[in-house]
């Protein structure tokens, strides 16, 4: 398991906890069948499979589209604000699967060029750095996982916020 150093720089330190949470999204849909995955277990109909999806959403948004880079973000519907949260019938899971791992990579990219007091401009229009970004993608990530915690535990009673060992 990564950690944070604990008198590591500010752009490591922030990177690190981000990733920690990112690899917790991976391991939390590790060894469940497509079932499993797609199976909403809230009646808002939050399943593990379409927070992956909203989370790669997300990272492209934030890091990606806030930063002027390519992306393939899932543009915002009004008609329906939380398509990015479902799995289609017609997405594999192997497709969100990769799709949350190209959004990684590209965020990554953006975060290895650029920083913590670079400026990139939101969705919403105002200006943000790369460090509030950094920032609020480990509380996004964070939030997220703690609600695969629930649902994993809700599906075989696997518990815990990293790989054991």
């Amino acid at each position: 398991m990564r950690r944070v150093p604990y008198a590591g720089g500010e752009k490591e330190s922030l990177r690190l906890s981000l990733d920690r949470h990112r690899d917790v999204v991976l391991w939390k849909v590790e060894g469940l069948d497509d079932e499993q995955l797609r199976r909403s277990m809230t009646p808002s109909g939050t399943s593990l499979l379409g927070l992956v999806k909203h989370l790669a959403s997300v990272e492209y948004g934030w890091f990606c589209d806030t930063f002027g880079r390519e992306s393939e973000s899932i543009p915002f519907d009004e008609a329906d604000p939380d398509a990015d949260m479902r799995a289609a019938p017609h997405e594999s899971t192997a497709n969100i699967l990769d799709y949350y791992r190209r959004a990684r990579a590209a965020a990554d990219q953006v975060i290895d060029e650029l920083d913590v007091d670079d400026l990139g401009v939101a969705w919403c229009g105002d200006g943000v750095s790369m460090r509030w970004v950094l920032i609020h993608m480990i509380e996004e990530t964070a939030r997220h996982t703690g609600h695969m915690d629930i649902v994993r535990e809700l599906i075989d009673g696997t518990t815990g916020d990293h790989p054991q060992g």
